[in-house]
């Protein structure tokens, strides 16, 4: 079985970096997702009761065309700054309860036969840490996030990740405090990541 790893958090915690530096050490193939080319994102940090649904559509479909191209890669080891579930997590926290069911129901014909990763990274930290994060990268669209909304996405992000545990025990979840561990700055933290995951890999590969 190849190893596919989805690194997974809030806005801010560090996904990519961690991404890239997983599939620099273990030569693996970098999967990152579609961000900056969302033209919803800057009017739904604005106005999110009224992008919020454009926003996540655009998100869904482009996420669901890098799925497929997975299939494409065969045996190629993989790691994502991202897991497809997050849609759901953003969703349920901006759309209305009509406007979620339809995307719900949206999203589970879309990942039906779908490639599913087999380690799960969940980076997670205080909404001061993410804040620092976030103004430290300077996107000019995310310069309007609201602290409130990034603190309910993250208590929903804890939520979600103790009930995708318990529906997916087969699927290995580390998780990693940001606010304890700096794997950018600090190199022995970085260190600390990289020997878990080999750890699982080992597993998976068996």
């Amino acid at each position: 079985m190849r190893p596919f790893i989805a690194v997974e958090g809030p806005i801010g915690v560090g996904k990519t970096s961690l991404a890239k530096e997983l599939a620099k050490h273990f030569q693996f193939e970098l999967l990152k997702e579609i961000v900056d080319e969302n033209p919803f994102l800057s009017d739904f940090y604005t106005d999110i009761e009224t992008w919020s649904f454009q926003t996540e559509m655009f998100f869904l479909c482009n996420r669901y065309k890098q799925l497929s191209d997975i299939k494409k890669m065969r045996n190629k080891p993989i790691v994502a700054d991202y897991h497809i579930f997050k849609n759901l997590i953003f969703s349920k926290t901006t759309l209305s309860k009509d406007d979620y069911q339809k995307f719900e129901d949206i999203y589970d014909i879309l990942i039906k036969d779908m490639p599913v990763p087999n380690l799960v990274i969940y980076l997670y930290a205080s909404q001061a840490t993410l804040m620092k994060r976030i103004a430290q990268r300077g996107r000019s669209f995310e310069k309007s996030i609201d602290p409130a909304y990034l603190s309910q996405l993250a208590a929903d992000y804890h939520l979600f990740m103790e009930r995708f545990e318990k529906e997916h025990p087969g699927i290995p979840v580390l998780r990693f405090n940001g606010d304890e561990l700096d794997f950018v700055c600090d190199k022995n933290g970085l260190k600390r990541i990289i020997q878990a995951v080999e750890e699982d890999i080992r597993e998976i590969r068996k």
